[in-house]
């Protein structure tokens, strides 16, 4: 009987375990190849709920990746940075800004890979994200990288795909942060 016990205990650990760390997977797919992320949503569950609004809307279809920062086109700013922000959207099909949840509060770092939430103030981010490109910490909760100390809202990562990341980031000239082309983001999609 305690070997029954025991057993139902374990399965039942495995499944609620299994529960607990559920994910989203979601594609990029963009005019340089396919980009596979995976979400957080025990983690960062508004930011997550509103990616995936957009995402289910279809909205993200064919905007784009506008912008690279790298280490070199960044002169006024003492703390640099490398990212690629996409995901501009018409504003009059936006949905109303979300609360920042903070690295702080969720645990999750700015890492080589981290897919995050672009804004301006507290609490404003609606369509916008970024993919880091190597660790960022100044863009996590305390960094210095945002004078207001809040950082930015990380809520999953590039799990393959990073290739065609660092690809994007090349494409941009040295001296501008904005591509010109932009580059397409032709859909994102969940994982069926």
């Amino acid at each position: 009987m305690k070997k029954i016990l025991l057993t139902f205990l374990i399965m039942l650990f495995v499944v609620v375990s299994a529960v607990a760390q559920k994910k989203e997977v979601c594609y990029i797919t963009t005019s340089m190849g396919k980009i596979t992320i995976e979400l957080y949503p025990e983690k960062a569950p508004i930011t997550v709920a509103n990616f995936l609004k957009y995402v289910d809307a279809d909205l993200y279809d064919n905007t784009s990746f506008f912008r690279a920062v790298t280490l070199n086109n960044q002169p006024k700013d003492s703390i640099k940075i490398e990212v690629i922000q996409g995901g501009e959207i018409d504003s009059t099909k936006t949905f109303a800004p979300i609360p920042l949840e903070t690295t702080k509060q969720t645990g999750l770092t700015h890492k080589n890979g981290t897919l995050s939430m672009a804004r301006d103030k507290p609490n404003s981010a609606t369509t916008n994200f970024f993919i880091c490109i190597n660790d960022q910490p100044s863009l996590d909760f305390g960094g210095k990288r945002n004078k207001d100390g809040q950082g930015f809202a990380a809520f999953g990562k590039v799990i393959k795909g990073m290739e065609i990341v660092k690809k994007i980031q090349l494409l941009h000239p040295e001296q501008e942060q904005y591509f010109k082309p932009e580059i397409q983001i032709i859909s994102i999609t969940r994982k069926k």
